[in-house]
């Protein structure tokens, strides 16, 4: 174990040592402020965006008897506009892992998606997107990126403002999955695609990234300063072994998946365990968990070409790693990392300014779940101070009810 990881060790486990509340109001580098959101009690799987002015997007889901919801709020300063009702569906597929995003095109219209069911199983449906000229008052009537109809999984989406309006969208496409038979390759797989699409909802022709993919992990994507598109996801060989791609859209063609690192994780099954990327400039960070030789990590990888190229990953976490990562490049080179570990019972959501040169040095808690339920996939999202992080929060009912909390996280100098 090196010393860098065996310091953060110690300071962490002194922090829980000596924590007794339900939360951490303030840590020793990051200065937390709630921003209770318009949220109901069922409210579930968050997600943030920060628009070109600042403020800041919460989306999430609510179940309503048989119905669900995708809902929204702006968050301006400390105050919060009305939650506006997305779309209202008995069909809307909530999974903890997968879920609806909200996010600002350049001429600052809004896009969403969300899954909505296309068959009677849990795992038959279909991406939907729409639009919003105003704010997420009113939306356009939804399209479905991907030409396939059949009654397989589409899902796992990651959206891309373009930089004159439209955006890109990338999602895990299971026309091919379990549709082998016998002497068919290894091809017939969960395969990654994309689409660019149009504020207008003018679609140009499906592009295929990747044929084997893993089936149910995120995918994350981002813009660099020169207008190439990064895309991370867990990828999926012959022979099992499920680590992190990256594929990028460069001088008009996306370019063939590159390994990040040979972690050489084996794994028979899905681990929902996917990566994030950002960017700031040509400026690129990638985190992601692996559990190779059943050792839980975390790891991070920068670059400053846009992605072509990464450094040797830096390892991160602090030795009981469950992943459920996020991400935020900074100016300077360094990151904002956010992950899961599991302490004492609980969940931790951890987070660490990252340095290239010293790594993770000082993580921080920014709450500890130990109550019935998961915080399931905390967000974060870029704030002036630093960032906004969101996530599911159990109420502690014996139904199992969950709302969202959301802090602002101050970066102290």
């Amino acid at each position: 174990m090196s010393k860098c990881l065996a310091a953060s060790i110690l300071i962490l486990a002194a922090f829980f040592g000596s924590f007794n509340a339900t939360h951490a109001e303030e840590t020793g580098l990051f200065r937390l402020t709630d921003r209770a959101a318009p949220v109901g009690i069922g409210a579930r799987e968050p997600s943030l965006a920060t628009l070109p002015d600042g403020r800041i997007i919460l989306s999430w889901t609510e179940e309503k008897g048989a119905e669900s919801e995708v809902r929204m709020a702006i968050l301006d300063g400390s105050e919060w506009s009305d939650a506006r009702t997305i779309h209202k569906s008995s069909k809307i597929y909530i999974n903890w892992a997968d879920f609806p995003s909200v996010m600002a095109l350049s001429n600052g219209t809004l896009a969403v998606q969300w899954l909505e069911l296309n068959g009677t199983s849990d795992y038959q449906y279909d991406v939907n997107i729409a639009f919003s000229l105003d704010e997420g008052k009113s939306w356009s009537v939804p399209l479905v990126p991907h030409d396939d109809r059949s009654q397989r999984q589409h899902g796992f989406v990651s959206l891309v403002p373009h930089q004159f309006g439209g955006l890109t969208a990338l999602w895990l496409d299971g026309r091919k999955y379990e549709s082998q038979t016998e002497g068919d390759s290894f091809e017939n797989a969960m395969q990654l695609r994309s689409r660019q699409i149009s504020s207008d909802g003018t679609m140009k022709p499906e592009s295929l990234l990747d044929v084997r993919a893993c089936t149910c992990c995120q995918t994350s994507a981002a813009r660099t300063g020169s207008g190439d598109i990064v895309a991370v996801y867990r990828d999926r060989t012959a022979g099992e072994i499920r680590d992190i791609s990256v594929v990028r859209h460069a001088d008009g063609e996306w370019t063939q998946p590159a390994t990040i690192h040979n972690d050489g994780w084996e794994i028979s099954g899905c681990p929902v365990n996917g990566p994030a990327v950002d960017t700031m400039d040509d400026k690129v960070s990638v985190i992601w968990f692996t559990a190779a030789e059943n050792k839980p990590e975390v790891y991070i990888a920068f670059s400053d070409d846009g992605g072509a190229q990464f450094d040797e990953p830096l390892r991160i976490d602090l030795g009981t790693a469950a992943g459920r990562v996020d991400v935020l490049q900074m100016p300077d080179g360094s990151a904002l990392a956010l992950w899961i570990e599991y302490v004492g019972g609980g969940e931790a959501i951890v987070m660490c300014h990252i340095s290239r040169s010293t790594g993770c040095a000082a993580p921080q808690a920014l709450h500890i779940n130990r109550g019935g339920g998961s915080i399931g996939f905390p967000r974060m999202a870029r704030g002036d101070a630093g960032a906004f992080v969101a996530w599911t929060q159990p109420t502690g009912g014996a139904d199992g009810d969950t709302t969202i909390r959301m802090v602002e996280v101050a970066v102290i100098p």
